[in-house]
């Protein structure tokens, strides 16, 4: 290995490796680098400061006797917090850890990996500051309480510019998200739901364009029916999809308004509303539901079988097909496209088109950061969806690229100066900006963080990674294959 980049890892397979010995390989790969490299470094991400120290006297300005003054200015004038502190830029990544990407409930530190990382996201493609807080919300026996949640993210919300809720199991994530939502007077945003399905609204858009078929006469079978795939339903009907042409698989088979263990389970309100407007024909088995399908959306568990290759034959022609489970798609894309799909995406960097939250919610956040939006809405989502394609189609889109990637760093000043328009034309932004004043300012933040970066790399601040054990965990992934 030549460098700590990462690159071609598949070259340093054996030759005679089949598609899914490959597959089975990274995977592997990944989770056993993961954990070196976490152990290495001790997690990802510190706290430093972001104002000078000049000499002694700056302790007295930064902390007592000087910062009486900003404490009492901010008591009288609670909005001078946004200014007077890093709120403005600050924002909590909450998680009960109780559905931790693929691997359920992890308990409440397990999500601490997946938060910290939330947090790198977000600040090295937004400029936004994070900090991630796993909380305990069970009760006495052991239940997971979502009224914990709630109160818990009312009590911290001063001290932050927003809150992104992560990895929160249903149905617990939908009240959880509704009440804080119109509670809190700051934005509110669960990434799992309304993330996802805005990259989901975006790689779709652009896929079917490719294949050219309009969103308004397709038909598509959503597999999972938790907060990810609930979310993407509402966005796609909102942006044109009809209602009648979705078919929603949960559990226990179809959502259809003959759903009675949904309607009378008031925690599932979300599902009960699609289950009144989608499928009207009470379509129940995959068969039935697969047959001349024009898209497959899979945010269900991972597989690699969950998808059948026979059902993908059911679809109809130049079929899009996306496994989006992670760390371990529904079905890999080699099996899809053996089995028909023209257009595969997946959760994951490592395969061709990436569709994953990492593209918006960085951009979505800084841009409702700017201009100080009391909340997110349903229309700044799908305007970011848009964006997303939009700058994707100028770059050429294709087959194997309907998606931006996280490499494109002029995606996020982009993205969140169209979010931050978006909320001022929803009437939820306190503060006025141009769309270029948000674009330069989340450049400049962007790029400043891309430098401090380069900069600890150079100055040995951030080690290299041992270039050796790279190697060893390639041969130890090797030999168990």
């Amino acid at each position: 290995m030549n460098n700590p980049t990462l690159d071609n890892i598949e070259s340093l397979f054996p030759k005679d490796f089949t598609e899914e010995q490959k597959a089975k390989a990274k995977t592997l790969f990944y989770k056993r680098m993961s954990i070196a490299a976490h152990q290495f470094y001790g997690g990802k991400m510190q706290t430093l400061p972001k104002a000078p120290i000049y000499g002694f006297n700056w302790f007295n300005v930064w902390y007592t006797p000087g910062v009486s003054a900003v404490s009492t200015t901010i008591r009288d004038d609670n909005d001078a917090s946004f200014h007077l502190s890093n709120r403005a830029n600050l924002v909590a990544v909450v998680s009960d850890s109780t559905r931790v990407l693929g691997d359920g409930d992890c308990t409440p530190p397990g999500g601490l990996g997946v938060m910290e990382g939330k947090a790198m996201l977000m600040k090295y493609l937004g400029g936004v500051d994070s900090i991630p807080l796993c909380i305990d919300s069970r009760d006495e026996k052991g239940e997971h309480q979502a009224d914990k949640v709630i109160e818990f993210v009312k009590m911290v919300q001063h001290s932050f510019g927003a809150i992104n809720l992560e990895d929160i199991s249903q149905p617990n994530c939908y009240r959880i998200l509704d009440t804080l939502r119109e509670e809190c007077v700051i934005p509110v945003w669960h990434d799992d739901a309304q993330g996802t399905a805005c990259v989901t609204l975006a790689g779709l858009i652009n896929a079917l364009k490719i294949v050219g078929k309009p969103m308004e006469n397709i038909k598509a079978v959503l597999y999972g029916a938790g907060a990810a795939n609930t979310t993407i339903a509402r966005l796609m009907i909102t942006d044109g999809v009809k209602a009648e042409n979705l078919i929603i698989f949960d559990t226990k088979g179809t959502l259809h308004k003959n759903r009675t263990d949904i309607r009378d389970d008031h925690r599932f309100y979300r599902k009960w509303e699609l289950c009144q407007t989608t499928n009207p024909g009470c379509i129940e088995t995959p068969e039935e539901a697969f047959k001349d399908a024009d898209v497959l959306i899979a945010l269900s568990k991972p597989g690699p079988d969950t998808i059948k290759p026979e059902w993908i034959r059911l679809m109809a022609d130049k079929s899009i097909v996306f496994a989006c489970a992670n760390p371990v798609p529904e079905i890999y894309p080699y099996k899809a496209k053996e089995a028909g799909a023209f257009i595969v995406a997946t959760g994951r960097g490592d395969f061709p088109n990436q569709v994953n939250n990492s593209v918006c919610f960085p951009a979505i956040l800084k841009g409702t950061l700017l201009v100080s939006a009391s909340k997110i809405t349903d229309a700044m989502a799908i305007r970011a969806a848009h964006s997303i394609a939009d700058f994707a189609e100028k770059q050429g889109i294709s087959q194997n690229r309907i998606m931006p990637t996280m490499m494109d760093s002029d995606l996020f000043p982009n993205v969140a100066a169209d979010v931050a328009m978006q909320a001022i034309e929803d009437g939820v932004a306190r503060k006025t900006r141009t769309w270029q004043e948000v674009y330069d300012i989340a450049c400049k933040d962007i790029q400043e963080t891309h430098e401090l970066v380069e900069l600890f790399q150079d100055k040995g601040y951030i080690q290299p990674f041992p270039e050796e054990k790279v190697n060893e965990i390639i041969q130890q992934v090797c030999a168990e294959l």
